[in-house]
């Protein structure tokens, strides 16, 4: 015989919810549920955030200096883009890349990474393994692009705004890998 747990009500209500007098419907809780809030309640991360925004202005066109809906320019997307997410970022790529004291190599890439290139002179920001997102050059647009051979030669390094972020992910990640917890069945 399994014994199933007491659920407390609590609506604040002094009469009998309908799994205690046996009318109306009942619902189950099970481990499924319980694995499913688990990662549900954890915030978005920031870079994913970050990485939305960048991701939905494809298309719009590079202005020098933009940073703004008519246009963007390669460290005025990431200015935004990051704004968005809660996090502050300086103007120019420069002082994007010199804002953050750790830097991140080549090998340990991750999405919402911003890496820079040809002596801190353009940003974008890793949008999947091997593959950013970043407003190129005048008479171009905002675009999602494979890494080539010449971007790993004019690497100069890469900054990660959002450490926390990333460790949530891969926690979440990770818990959606697990199963689901062994829990006895609650009826209400």
């Amino acid at each position: 015989m399994t014994a199933s747990p007491a659920v407390a009500d609590t609506t604040g209500s002094d009469t009998p919810s309908s799994s205690a007098t046996g009318k109306g419907s009942a619902s189950s809780i099970t481990g499924a549920d319980v694995k499913k809030a688990r990662i549900s309640e954890q915030s978005t991360p920031a870079w994913r955030v970050a990485l939305k925004f960048a991701l939905a202005k494809r298309g719009t066109p590079y202005v020098w200096g933009g940073t703004g809906s008519g246009g963007y320019d390669c460290s005025g997307l990431m200015l935004k883009a990051y704004e968005k997410a809660g996090i502050e970022l300086p103007r120019v790529a420069a002082d994007q890349y010199r804002a953050f004291s750790r830097k991140i190599s080549w090998d340990n890439l991750k999405p919402g990474d911003l890496v820079f290139f040809s002596g801190l002179g353009h940003v974008g920001m890793i949008s999947r393994p091997g593959h950013m997102v970043h407003a190129p050059r005048s008479g171009d647009v905002v675009k999602e692009e494979k890494l080539s051979a010449w971007r790993r030669q004019a690497f100069v390094g890469a900054v990660r705004p959002d450490p926390k972020g990333v460790a949530l992910a891969m926690k979440q990640a990770k818990a959606k890998q697990e199963p689901a917890p062994a829990m006895l069945t609650a009826t209400l």
